[in-house]
């Protein structure tokens, strides 16, 4: 099994730095393959609404603005599971994290039932570290995207600053029983 691990934040010692951190060490602990990805390395633009507002993206299932995103986009379809870690900022996710799943839902969600990402569980983390506010919105939109894309909700978590020690542990758990869970299901279908 292979779990990607798609962290948004340009801080690479922060607060979602660590969860994604607790995820990846969850996911091998299992005794599983754990890749990170950090969006803020890659060169992934927001979406160009193109032609008529539907590029290639409407019939082909293909962004047509050439850069990082096309191959992260065949990385997700290959993985067997996602786990998206952001910041929030104003409520939201991070840029980099709305530029990447904008352009992957307009991608996958038009192919409807026949989405590569059908199913695939996904955890979804918000990370609130200054105020701490924002963190169940940000949850909602991030819902939203799984919804559109047709992927298995996972589990849904918010973290602060003040609870971080205890949400850590628990992305670490979540990872883990997704593994597990995963697992299970492979057995018994």
């Amino acid at each position: 099994m292979k779990v990607l691990v798609i962290s948004a934040s340009p801080n690479i010692d922060g607060l979602t730095a660590a969860c994604a951190a607790a995820a990846l060490e969850g996911v091998r602990l299992s005794g599983e393959t754990a890749e990170e990805v950090r969006l803020n390395d890659l060169d992934i633009s927001n979406c160009q609404a193109c032609g008529n507002g539907w590029g290639t993206c409407l019939n082909d299932h293909r962004c047509q603005v050439e850069d990082d995103f096309q191959t992260l986009h065949a990385r997700c379809l290959a993985a067997d599971a996602l786990i998206l870690v952001t910041p929030v900022y104003w409520g939201e996710m991070s840029e980099a994290a709305k530029a990447f799943l904008d352009r992957l839902r307009r991608c996958e969600a038009t192919l409807r039932a026949e989405s590569g990402l059908k199913a695939k569980p996904v955890i979804a983390v918000a990370a609130a570290g200054g105020s701490g506010n924002g963190s169940i919105t940000c949850l909602a939109s991030m819902e939203r995207w799984i919804d559109h894309v047709q992927a298995r909700k996972f589990d849904f978590i918010a973290v602060n600053r003040w609870t971080r020690p205890v949400k850590l542990e628990m992305i670490h758990r979540s990872a883990q029983l997704m593994i597990q869970t995963m697992k299970e299901e492979t057995h018994a279908g």
